[in-house]
């Protein structure tokens, strides 16, 4: 199954993180998208797939490789944005469909208060999003949250068509403010961990020694919060 129209070869080949080539991604990748005819279904059906089987968990070492590598989001079964995109483009490639990963700076309203007092800030930088090339252009596709998380934290669920791009809403289901963009950082054909790791560690230094030493349960955090926050 190849997306019409010609990319770089870059965004169709593995890549170190982006390892489409891994035998699970391939078998994810071809479960996923079963019985799509064309680019664009197979696209959304790969979306949905990482969405809602891959868990979003902020707790993540920053500094682990696999934190990024899409094989091992997949044997986990559970990652932040950036883990998450780099799966759903790499299982794009297995399939023969164009993509990258790319990334933005963004002020989340609706975090947590554990994680915001771990970071000590509400913006998050290099934000992951994937993009696929369908029907000859790039479409963003942001698979971070899935849907019982969403449900739990009152925010409505991010759908993907596979024709209009898919970035975060900016308010909840409550009216409040969920997601602000604040600067683009440009997109790649692998996740640029040798770029990633530095901001993420300068900029969350507390964040990476908790990690390690304890995670968290965000999903758990996330509901909690949702009873508590006043409604719009």
């Amino acid at each position: 199954m190849i997306a019409a129209g010609k990319v770089d070869d870059d965004y169709v080949k593995p890549a170190r993180f982006v390892d489409s080539d891994h035998p699970a991604v391939a078998a994810f990748a071809t479960r996923a998208a079963a019985d799509a005819s064309e680019p664009v279904a197979a696209a959304v059906r790969l979306y949905y797939a990482v969405r809602d089987e891959i868990l979003y968990d902020p707790y993540v070492p920053p500094d682990d490789p696999d934190t990024y590598r899409a094989s091992a989001v997949l044997a986990k079964g559970r990652g932040y944005c950036v883990g998450k995109a780099s799966l759903l483009a790499a299982a794009a490639r297995a399939l023969g469909i164009p993509a990258r990963v790319a990334f933005a700076d963004v002020r989340n309203h609706l975090a947590t208060p554990r994680l915001l007092e771990l970071i000590g800030t509400d913006i998050f930088v290099y934000h992951g999003i994937t993009e696929l090339w369908l029907d000859g252009r790039w479409i963003k596709a942001t698979p971070t949250f899935n849907l019982t998380l969403c449900e739990k934290f009152r925010i409505r669920p991010l759908d993907f068509d596979g024709r209009a791009d898919a970035v975060f809403h900016p308010f909840d289901r409550d009216g409040r403010q969920h997601m602000e963009y604040l600067r683009q950082r440009g997109s790649f054909a692998d996740v640029p961990v040798d770029i990633i790791v530095p901001a993420m560690l300068a900029a969350y230094p507390r964040l990476a020694e908790l990690n390690k030493a304890s995670g968290g349960d965000f999903a758990k955090e996330a509901e909690e919060q949702a009873k508590t926050s006043p409604r719009s």
